[in-house]
């Protein structure tokens, strides 16, 4: 009588996960998730306060992520300009063009081209290099030495992207409209002052400010993920690179979702 042999096709089978397992796993991932949240609040409101290390991070987060999302915005000004331009032509709403590019920039194109840009690069950064440090017994060393990590690494970090998610989009509306502007009057030549005019004339501090700082909600959850996935690797190098692509994964994701719900909440709330 013929014995399996290990690693063959019926056994990788058998090993292979269960919808039972999966939804486990999940409940599990979501428990160790709250009780890490939990663990980084309690962290951040109870002294001592991290002042250099949160500077830190800000320089980290915020400057060296502000060429991309910059270079993403323009680009995203660009696509609008020339993509509605055409269709605003059929309609003979041409003149409605700065509007559009306003609206859409400010409104949703920007803050959430700036969470995902956010969450590519800071996202795979923070979970590759927090899981570095667990594999090689860094973050056990600093508890050995009576350092809270859940305080230096963890609350810094998710802080420092909460500050900086706002400004960064800022950066990000401010680029797609000079780019939108130059776009358009390359096809219809128009002064920045007229582009301005005509765009803004309609624009209330209610369709900028909750747009801008819902960021800040985009900010709490990439730095929570990315802390929470590179804190509990394991496995070695391997880990650290599942680490970071799946703080990169999971943070999009949890960013869109959460873009979907703080729409319908602004709509609620200010129409």
């Amino acid at each position: 009588m013929s014995t399996a042999i290990p690693g063959t096709l019926a056994n990788r089978r058998t090993r292979a996960p269960t919808v039972k397992s999966v939804f486990i796993e999940g409940f599990e991932w979501f428990g160790e998730f709250g009780i890490f949240c939990a663990r980084v609040f309690r962290a951040a409101v109870a002294p001592p306060y991290e002042f250099g290390e949160l500077i830190r991070q800000c320089d980290i987060i915020g400057a060296k992520s502000l060429p991309l999302v910059a270079l993403a915005g323009a680009a995203t000004g660009v696509v609008l300009s020339l993509q509605t331009h055409d269709a605003l032509t059929r309609f003979g709403a041409k003149s409605l063009l700065p509007a559009v590019i306003v609206f859409s920039i400010i409104k949703e194109s920007g803050p959430v081209i700036t969470g995902l840009v956010v969450a590519g690069r800071v996202g795979a950064g923070i979970g590759a290099e927090l899981g570095s440090m667990k594999v090689t017994e860094q973050i056990d060393a600093m508890e050995a030495s009576a350092v809270d990590p859940y305080n230096f690494l963890a609350s810094t970090r998710v802080l420092a992207c909460v500050l900086m998610l706002p400004l960064l989009t800022l950066a990000a509306d401010f680029s797609g409209l000079i780019m939108g502007w130059i776009a358009n009057a390359l096809a219809d030549p128009i002064s920045f002052r007229l582009f301005l005019e005509n765009g803004f004339k309609n624009v209330l501090f209610s369709d900028f400010i909750p747009p801008t700082f819902k960021t800040a909600i985009f900010g709490l959850i990439i730095g929570v993920v990315a802390c929470f996935q590179g804190m509990r690797t394991t496995g070695g190098t391997e880990g650290v690179g599942k680490s970071a692509t799946s703080s990169v994964v999971l943070s999009s994701l949890f960013v869109i979702l959460a873009d979907v719900v703080l729409v319908r909440l602004i709509l609620m709330l200010w129409g």
